[in-house]
């Protein structure tokens, strides 16, 4: 897609949501999401305030220093150049003359602060006009979150190798113990990255081996001079990501939880029935708004799988929200699943991806998560499930 292409279904866009445009604003990159939407070389200078002006109708406007005025030369519409402050914002009300409502990089009350991007004085200036500032989130991650199809593929390859390695892990941890040789934390994690290095994939951060006590610390960091063995009758959870080492790939994103016994304990099966019960609740809400056509935002899926966890009394023990976007960050910057640490207003698009993985964390024992991906098919009312759904807790002896 062209840049003038996503201009013209942004405007569309602008209509379908009453806006009368949406207001696009740099100082310094500090705002990495409009650098992104507007394709802006990273090695381009840029050290004065920019805005970009796409209205929901006619020709875009950009405003930009004079002595940065090709900037902005690789995007359609009309320039207009400043030098001074009182120019800006003279040009900044003629822009905005007749636009009630404008979308910015912008949050109300900071709920989503991913992509609150733009300062608070700079939306004190633009409503000063006589504007009602909206956010651009949902316009925006129809630009940062969608995957093309190959990306698609890659995702896919990914999660088959994530749930491929994790099998393996388990093998290695079983025959270790079997053989009554020392395996620990460490151990598995770097076996992890091997596998990931064999398979061609790469990951920005080690994956997590977290055994007893440390499995209840949801970013549990693995030392190799304080990994904890792996002995008989311990449990052990893995969490792992990673993606093909090509241009644009994107991530996949897995957790499993295993015992060194024939059996997991009461408590260890109880926990685990929950948090799975709950993942269950947050798939069953997905595919059922889905199939009916309705939308769905990110932080209503949340609240289905938390109300489980809440339900049965363990509300304070999980601790995060229930997922993330993915992209080509683990973390990527479309709609999350969370309702605790932001309420994510964002609609689940068609061809996004994003986890799924409660958990329940019960400090000084032991803690669940588990997690998968789901991808929304490009027809808006189907989904893949990628890594696999966990069903028990893996026996490792």
């Amino acid at each position: 897609m062209t840049i003038q292409d996503k201009i013209r279904e942004t405007q569309h866009l602008l209509k379908e949501s009453n806006m009368g445009g949406w207001l696009l604003y740099d100082f310094r990159r500090t705002n990495d999401l409009a650098h992104r939407f507007l394709e802006i070389p990273s090695e381009r200078m840029m050290t004065r305030r920019f805005f970009y002006w796409i209205p929901s109708e006619g020709e875009a406007t950009k405003i930009v220093h004079r002595i940065e005025s090709q900037v902005l030369d690789h995007l359609p519409g009309n320039l207009t150049t400043y030098s001074s402050w009182e120019e800006l914002e003279q040009l900044l009300k003629k822009t905005l003359r007749g636009s009630h409502r404008v979308a910015m990089e912008y949050s109300p009350n900071n709920a989503i602060p991913y992509v609150s991007k733009v300062d608070g004085g700079t939306i004190d200036l633009v409503r000063s006009f006589g504007v009602e500032v909206v956010s651009s989130a949902n316009i925006l991650q129809r630009y940062t979150s969608i995957w093309t199809p190959e990306q698609l593929t890659m995702h896919l390859a990914a999660a088959g190798v994530l749930d491929a390695t994790v099998a393996k892990a388990w093998d290695l941890i079983r025959d270790t113990i079997k053989s009554k040789k020392t395996i620990t934390e460490y151990d598995v994690q770097r076996f992890i990255l091997d596998q990931f290095e064999q398979s061609n994939c790469t990951c920005d951060d080690p994956p997590i081996c977290a055994v007893n006590a440390h499995s209840a610390d949801p970013h549990y960091i693995v030392e190799k001079s304080k990994a904890s063995p792996i002995k008989p009758g311990d449990f052990v959870l893995i969490d792992l990501w990673c993606k093909q080492k090509k241009p644009h790939a994107v991530y996949a994103d897995i957790t499993r939880v295993g015992v060194v016994a024939p059996k997991p304990t009461e408590k260890q099966q109880k926990i685990f029935s929950i948090v799975r019960d709950a993942r269950d609740a947050a798939m069953d809400l997905i595919r059922n708004r889905l199939q009916a056509g309705a939308p769905i935002m990110g932080w209503e899926v949340d609240q289905a799988c938390r109300s489980v966890i809440e339900k049965a009394g363990y509300r304070k023990y999980f601790t995060h929200r229930t997922g993330h976007n993915i992209g080509e960050r683990d973390h990527g910057d479309g709609a999350n699943i969370d309702n605790l640490e932001t309420k994510d207003c964002r609609f689940l698009l068609p061809q996004t991806c994003f986890s799924i993985e409660p958990g329940i964390y019960l400090p000084g024992e032991f803690g669940v998560r588990l997690e998968h991906d789901v991808y929304i098919e490009a027809d808006g009312k189907n989904i893949k499930v990628t890594g696999g759904l966990q069903k028990e807790i893996e026996c490792l002896q």
